[in-house]
Formats: structure tokens, sequence, C-alpha cells
């Protein structure tokens, strides 16, 4: 018996797909690299492709740009997920790349490789010969810093463009055009807020909620998406904070009081609700750095070096394995001794130059590069502190004049503070010795 026929059911097409530009001009954000005058503008318009590595965070449109590449020069387009690709992925597109340059067309190629940090060193080495012979130009995307994660051979052969998360207002213009083209129904502003911040800097992120609720408001025959509403559908899904929101700052900022305060439990903890609410690791680094130096200062000058430590094993490792190293250097943080005495002596030398006038530098302490310079007494006078007992040039003048004696810098007596504090007062000691005795 017969069987009847398949009825032809359309493929669906993703909003992303659907929304994606087509040509330069509809590109949202990256302005710093596509707009006019700018470096892949320039390269677009050059009429020769070049072999690039494009760096950013997810949904900042890699992918996009790659195949606009390829449209702008005609080329053949072979895309390559280096996580589940390998050797014979590379084979296979040096073969077709190979056919598209031998035949009648004569097209170029370009290779475009997904997540390209992910090969490993033979994989990349894999490219090197072929990118060198011109067979194919080379495209790789990538979220982790290619000096790290990319060979020096074939990083020295590609260009680095730096993508940037979206802007608040790119991603509004995703949600406008979603609208124009009527593939969402109208968004309540404090809804369309709210997927702003969720979406935190990702268009893909962005694109694929839109698509959830586009899917549910069918189901339900919703006509507007609400706040209200959107966090029904969603739920979990959503941050438990508004990235850039009132929560936000607030919860970083009991993180860095957990901390400044000796609480390592509270310090994690609030680190790890961050962390869950979706907080982005690196942004976690950064406020970590300034802990370091704002609150521990010298009274513990390694925990600086170990802030800086775990944000590079993060750039190395990502998530999840990497945010180990953050939490280390949290409860490390939490625990070390405090002092804001140099962050207090930075912003009161900050008020002092803003307010005061410009003093000249007094003579002994010029530079005297020339003869002339030498007779007008550039540099006359000055003692060469090596050559002084204990290498301490005692009773000398290092303030402009009129400022003898201004102390910005008062050591707290916590940590090697307490050593640093011990060694001004030898040198002030010293000092008013010299002055006596002069």
């Amino acid at each position: 018996m017969a069987q009847a026929p398949r009825k032809h059911v359309p493929t669906h097409q993703p909003l992303a797909e659907r929304l994606r530009p087509k040509s330069l001009g509809e590109v949202i954000g990256q302005q710093h690299l596509l707009g006019e005058g700018m470096a892949l503008r320039l390269a677009f318009e050059s009429g020769q492709p070049h072999s690039c590595i494009l760096w950013g965070p997810p949904g900042t449109g890699k992918t996009t740009i790659a195949r606009l590449m390829a449209d702008a020069f005609d080329a053949q387009f072979i895309t390559i997920s280096a996580v589940l690709g390998g050797v014979k992925d590379i084979r296979e597109a040096v073969e077709q790349a190979q056919i598209a340059r031998d035949g009648l067309e004569q097209r170029h190629t370009i290779v475009f490789v997904d997540e390209c940090h992910r090969f490993n060193k033979s994989q990349q080495d894999a490219f090197l010969p072929h990118v060198e012979s011109g067979l194919f130009t080379f495209i790789g995307a990538t979220t982790e810093n290619p000096s790290f994660e990319v060979n020096s051979a074939l990083l020295s052969r590609a260009a680095v463009y730096v993508l940037q998360p979206l802007t608040a207002q790119d991603l509004q213009q995703i949600v406008d055009r979603a609208l124009t083209q009527s593939a969402i129904p109208p968004v309540e502003a404090a809804a369309v807020d709210r997927l702003i911040a969720y979406a935190d800097g990702d268009a893909r992120r962005l694109l694929n909620t839109l698509e959830t609720l586009a899917i549910a408001s069918m189901q339900e025959k919703t006509e507007q998406i609400t706040d209200v509403w959107l966090l029904k559908v969603l739920g979990e899904r959503m941050r438990r904070y508004d990235k850039g929101g009132e929560q936000f700052y607030d919860t970083i900022s009991a993180l860095h009081k957990s901390v400044r305060g000796s609480d390592p439990d509270a310090s994690l903890y609030w680190f790890v609700r961050m962390l869950d609410g979706g907080a982005d690791p690196r942004y976690m680094a950064r406020r970590l750095v300034r802990m370091a130096s704002e609150d521990i200062g010298l009274a513990d000058p390694r925990a600086l070096r170990l802030a800086l430590d775990a944000a590079e094993v993060y750039e190395r490792l990502g998530t999840p394995e990497g945010e180990l190293a953050l939490a280390e250097c949290v409860v490390y943080l939490a625990i070390a001794p405090k002092s804001n005495a140099v962050y207090k002596a930075y912003n009161a030398a900050k008020a002092l130059i803003k307010k005061d006038s410009t003093r000249p530098v007094p003579m002994h302490l010029r530079n005297a590069p020339t003869q002339l310079m030498k007779e007008l007494d550039y540099g006359k006078g000055y003692r060469y502190a090596h050559d002084e007992e204990d290498g301490f040039a005692a009773g000398e003048q290092y303030m402009p004049d009129g400022l003898q004696g201004l102390s910005l810098y008062q050591p707290v007596e916590r940590g090697l503070e307490i050593r640093i504090a011990e060694k001004m007062r030898t040198l002030h000691a010293l000092n008013q010795k010299k002055h006596k005795s002069d």
C-alpha cells in the first residue's frame, strides 16, 4: 500500500536569523569598528579580505560580521565550530576552498571558526600553511583573550578586532526592529527596561528571550507584553536583580562592605549571590582589584597581586572553574589587614593639585641634560641618596617651595603598614635632626 505524501511543514526560522543584518549599515553596535573611517569598515571597503580574530563577549555580532565580510567579497563561507569540529573539518574546508578556487567561478573562501580558542595547538597550526598561501581567509571568533588562547604564529597573521557588549541604546534598537517587523507584540516600557537589563549587552540573549515571549504570547493570546506577565512567563530565567539597577548596586555594596569589615563568610555569601544573579565574573574581578587597592593597600601588598592573579586565572579557565579563584581572592581580601591610607592620601593629593597653583619644580630637582641648563643651575646642589648614609639624604627637600612638611600619607597601625610607619618615623627624626644642625 503506497504511503500518502507527507505534507510540507515550513521550517521555522529563529528570530535571531530573521533579524540578522543583511548589510553593514544594518549592524547595531560596534561603531568603533564599523563606523565611517573605522578599521573594519575600511577592511570591507578595501576589496581585499584579510585574516582576523573577532574577540568579544557572546552576542556582540562576531558571526554576523564574518558572514557580511563573505558577502562583501562574494566569497564562499565555511563555518567550523571549534567545540564540535577537529582536524577532519579543517581538511574538508581546505578541499572545498581548493574546489572553489580552481572552479569556473574561481571564488575565494572565508573559513569562519567559532570559539577558535577551543582548538588545540596542532589544530590551530593546521590553518597556517593555507592562510599563508592565500587559499582562504581565516576569521576566528573568541570570547577569550587571544593573547592567551591563540597560537602566536596564527595570531601574528591575523588582525585582532575587539568587540564591545551592546549598549542599552543598541539593545533598544533591536527591540524596536522586532516590533517594526511585527515579530513580537507591543511591549510595555518597564518590560523593555527589564529585558535590556537581563540581556546585559548580549543581542543573542535578548533575541532568544523575545522569541520565547512571542511564542508564549501567541499561545496565551496576549496583546501586550507587560512587566508582570514577563516575570510570570520567564520566572527563574530573569535575573534576581536588574543589572545596572538599584538592587545590583546594593548587592555589590554589601560585598564591598563585608570585605572591608573583615567578614569572610558574608563576603563569600554576597559574592556567590551576585554570580547566581548573573553578574559578569570579569566585572567581579575588577571590583576585587579595586577593593585590594582601596581597602587593603600597603597593609598587605600581596592582596593586589592576588586579585590580579585571580582575574587572570578566570580569563584562562572561564566559568565555572575560574570562579573558584575569584572566591579564594574574596576570602583572602576579607581576612587581610585593612588600610585606606594610600586611598586617602591619593584623594588628598588630587584635591590639593586641583585647588593649588602650579608650583615650580625646585632647581636642585630639575633635570639638566644640556650645558645651558647646568649653567642655569638646573640640578645644582642635588644630593644623590645612594651616596648618603643608609641611602637617605636627611633634610633634603622634595616638595615644591611652600609645601615643605606637608604630609599626605598617614600609614595605619595594621599589617605591613606598622613597619612602614616605623620607617617613616625614623626618617622624619633624621630630617628633624638635620634641620636643627643646619
